[in-house]
């Protein structure tokens, strides 16, 4: 997905803020932080959509939301969830850092620890391989917030390819920059990177990265039955 223009005015105010309020107002007294993080997120990603979809792109910091608070996720926490690819994918990049900053340090520290790579001047980022090596490493002493959100992400992303690979098959890979292999390793890396991670996790959280390990595990079964079905015509 290419860095989208941002443009603080172009989506108007959302009817779907009613569900998130209604949230806030269950789990953090109705607290408006976390309204405010949906419309910037929204505003931020307007125009962009999931890759090789129609999907409005801020279906998916909504996912990962959900996700995480369903983990257990603190109030800062969900608002870095919601804001968890802005820094990588909003050109120019101060526009998203301010945002992001508006929020407090924080907030700004685990969409950091999210993100995997900012683009430069130019608006590219570093190569994909340098990226994910990069991040791997970052696994493993990330603190606990950063491993709530990011794994909530990996599991977002993991479920929608396994969904693919049901539905689309190996075409699925089309979608990807990167060969089929180096996608499949980058999820068992994940896994192993959450893994080996030296902080005290919650259980909350361990049993969300049980839950990206059985993903992810799916995601490896479904890959090779279609590589085995491509190899035997079938």
């Amino acid at each position: 997905m290419q860095p989208s223009a941002a443009s603080p005015d172009a989506v108007p105010e959302w009817a779907g803020t009613a569900v998130i309020a209604g949230v806030t107002r269950v789990l953090w007294g109705g607290s408006a932080e976390l309204l405010r993080a949906l419309d910037v997120a929204t505003r931020l990603h307007a125009g962009q959509e999931r890759k090789g979809t129609a999907i409005p792109y801020i279906s998916h910091p909504l996912g990962v939301c959900s996700i995480a608070c369903e983990y257990g996720a603190t109030e800062p926490e969900a608002i870095a969830a919601l804001l968890h690819d802005v820094l990588e994918d909003v050109h120019p990049n101060w526009v998203a850092r301010e945002a992001v900053v508006s929020f407090g340090p924080v907030v700004l520290a685990i969409v950091v620890g999210c993100t995997d790579g900012e683009p430069g001047d130019d608006g590219n980022r570093a190569p994909r391989e340098a990226r994910h090596e990069a991040y791997l490493e970052h696994l493993v002493t990330a603190g606990p917030s950063i491993v709530l959100v990011s794994a909530s992400d990996k599991l977002y992303n993991a479920r929608s390819i396994v969904k693919d690979l049901r539905v689309s098959g190996e075409q699925l890979w089309e979608k990807f920059s990167g060969p089929r292999e180096e996608t499949l390793a980058y999820y068992a890396g994940l896994v192993d990177g959450f893994r080996a991670n030296q902080h005290q996790k919650p259980r909350s959280v361990r049993e969300l990265i049980d839950e990206l390990e059985r993903t992810v595990g799916e995601m490896h079964r479904l890959a090779d039955l279609g590589a085995d079905r491509e190899d035997t015509g079938g």
